[in-house]
């Protein structure tokens, strides 16, 4: 095949194709050119996602109507001049690429009036042509509306995701930005409703209460500190000044947003970061910015991580708004298609900078907690155990989240091989929603297929609180009794789900949870697979919502870090297909309920767990795919201990 010269309308189609990914993509850019035209008041409209319009306004210095016809010209812009520039942007946008990129894949229309002009100019665009153009009356600034978006290119079209999906993207990309610049007002409007709206005050604390909660801001520790890249100590404030630095210059107040920085190879790491106590499943809660520019980067989350070394569980990350002020020189924002990636000039040393700076505002404003072994306590031996615990030692936990474990396990494999729902409440707050009622439409039953069988087992005791050691006719089994219950809770569920009969228990007293615009859209668009899995849930106003019941499985549990982990875990699959979407809020319910290792079990507790597998159709993985039992053969202990088998 000949090479040839691609015609200009498919090169800014592929080129549009690294800019322009989704409807929040087209908003990420739109908003960057309002920040960079020093816009005060930034108000977003979407509809349907995205899918079918999206509009920006703002109160900026506009563009002159000269200069309109470049605007939408490829690698037209006013931000840079020269190759020099790159080392040294002070701007968002630079590549002058985002107006003709989505002119390429949408129909856009732009209205703006430059500061020093009376009248304004509208622009209409289609497939990258410029098709009306005329003058019109219009505050300063710019309002760039498109409309259909990859209606030229329907196999980009195909792969959006659901309204809601969208929606929740197009909402993290305002609140970032939102988080950025508090001082700058950002509003969304998303299908006539206000979703989020910020004030614009200066006070990130004041966006921080806006995006995640006020329950979650109150739990926040402010960072403020400055590290010195030769020395790596921390440099503290006194009088405006710097102090221990290698020298010392007058800044603006530690309090501001974010202010420039005018001291060479100095690093300033500024933000809030989560006490101890408030921490989420995933990394998703961590956000990053480089000179107010949000960006992800694995090694710098690690360092925020590893700030909360010995704070943390096991597999738990905190909830972090890191902002990161260094000369823009030694960053290079210009490797990543999306600006989502930068390199550093030196990454040991922003490591070290985020680390300290975390870790420090940790130490001072969250000291660590007493160990428990001080006067009146008693010491209990650390390490693993064998056997089957006596039953004044098997259950040390004496509230009702333990009790209710117990329960759930002492029930499982009764009834011929049913495993267990959960602890056994008092039948008057125990509900099976009747047929008719939101959350009882009928369901497919679930495939059904020969069961994966495993023999018949004799529990022998129980290792590290964590695995039962079991004997089979054919040699030693180590179960994980945490992926053990999740497979018994998960096919549990599903046959009652396919039978419509999710058993549910209702709260004493309803849950509100206050959640972020994020979390809210996940919410909304999953608010009917929520009911129809026992979460009996509904708006209440805002980002709030009402939950009255939970799945009975989760009564152990404290429902309000329940669900939240719950809503997170959706957020996190929000691009799965919409079939296998219901099976991984199963598979997260399972999770969450499940009993975890490092509890002591005692041994009918242990016996039930097992009788329980037994039953299971898949009992050999837990639904995320993890082995649940490592079997070794009577043959190959045989052959580990030197013996000759027969």
């Amino acid at each position: 095949m000949p090479i040839r010269i691609l015609a200009p309308q498919v090169a800014n189609q592929i080129a549009a194709g690294e800019v322009v990914e989704r409807p929040a993509s087209v908003i990420k850019e739109l908003i960057e050119n309002s920040l960079d035209a020093g816009a005060s008041d930034i108000r977003v409209e979407v509809r349907e996602g995205g899918r079918r319009l999206m509009r920006v306004q703002d109160d900026g210095c506009g563009i002159p109507a000269a200069e309109t016809r470049l605007a939408f010209q490829r690698h037209a812009t006013s931000k840079i001049v020269s190759a020099d520039d790159l080392t040294r942007l002070t701007t968002l946008g630079f590549r002058g690429e985002a107006l003709a990129s989505i002119a390429s894949v949408a129909q856009v229309t732009l209205l703006t009036r430059a500061l020093d002009e009376e009248i304004g100019t509208l622009v209409r665009m289609s497939e990258g042509h410029e098709v009306a153009r005329e003058s019109k009356g219009s505050p300063p600034g710019a309002v760039v509306t498109v409309e259909h978006l990859f209606g030229n290119v329907p196999a980009r079209l195909k792969f959006l995701k659901r309204v809601a999906t969208e929606a929740g993207h197009i909402q993290q990309i305002v609140t970032r930005y939102a988080l950025a610049y508090p001082e700058r007002r950002f509003s969304l409007v998303s299908d006539g409703k206000l979703i989020f709206q910020s004030t614009g005050s200066g006070k990130l604390y004041d966006v921080i209460v806006k995006v995640y909660g006020l329950e979650m801001a109150r739990q926040m520790l402010e960072v403020g500190k400055l590290v010195d890249w030769e020395s790596g100590k921390l440099v503290d404030w006194e009088n405006g000044n710097l102090v221990g630095a290698n020298q010392s210059t007058n800044l603006p107040s530690p309090n501001l947003p974010i202010p420039n920085l005018p001291i060479y190879r100095t690093i300033r790491v500024t933000g809030y970061t989560a006490a101890p106590t408030l921490h989420r499943s995933n990394r998703g809660y961590i956000n990053l910015f480089i000179n107010r520019r949000w960006f992800q980067d694995t090694s710098v989350a690690y360092a925020v991580i590893q700030a909360y070394h010995t704070m943390l569980p096991v597999g738990r990350s905190p909830v972090a708004l890191i902002f990161i002020e260094m000369p823009p020189e030694d960053v290079d924002v210009n490797v990543h298609p999306t600006k989502a990636e930068v390199r550093f000039r030196d990454n040991h040393a922003v490591f070290s900078a985020v680390q300290r700076a975390v870790r420090a505002a940790l130490t001072a404003q969250a000291p660590l907690p007493e160990s428990g072994l001080g006067r009146g306590a008693q010491a209990t031996p650390a390490g693993p155990t064998w056997g089957g615990l006596p039953e004044s030692t098997a259950t040390p936990f004496g509230g009702p989240s333990w009790a209710a474990r117990r329960e759930a396990l002492l029930g499982a494999g009764r009834g011929g091989g049913q495993m267990p729902m959960t602890a056994a409440p008092d039948a008057a707050s125990m509900q099976t929603p009747p047929e008719g009622e939101p959350g009882t439409a009928a369901h497919p039953a679930p495939p059904d297929f020969r069961p994966q069988m495993i023999p018949i087992l004799r529990v022998v005791g129980q290792l590290g609180a964590t695995y039962i050691v079991a004997e089979g006719p054919d040699g030693l089994y180590l179960i994980d009794q945490h992926a053990a219950h999740e497979r018994i809770l998960y096919e549990q569920m599903l046959a009652d789900h396919a039978r419509d009969r999710i058993v549910i228990q209702s709260l004493l007293e309803p849950l509100v949870l206050d959640l972020s615009p994020e979390q809210a859209a996940v919410v909304a668009g999953e608010i009917e697979t929520l009911n129809e899995l026992g979460v009996a849930i509904e708006a209440f106003g805002g980002a709030s919502y009402l939950v009255r019941a939970v799945p009975a499985i989760l009564s152990g549990a404290d429902p309000q870090s329940a669900l939240i982990e719950i809503i997170d875990g959706l957020a996190d699959n929000s691009d799965v297909v919409e079939s296998a979407h219901e099976a991984r809020l199963v598979i997260t319910i399972c999770k969450r309920a499940a009993i975890k290792g490092g509890h002591p079990l005692s041994m009918a507790e242990m016996q039930e767990l097992v009788r329980g597998l037994e039953g299971c159709q898949a009992p050999t993985t837990c639904p995320h795919g993890r082995p649940t039992m490592v079997h070794m053969s009577a043959a190959e202990l045989a052959r580990q201990f030197g013996r000759t088998y027969t």
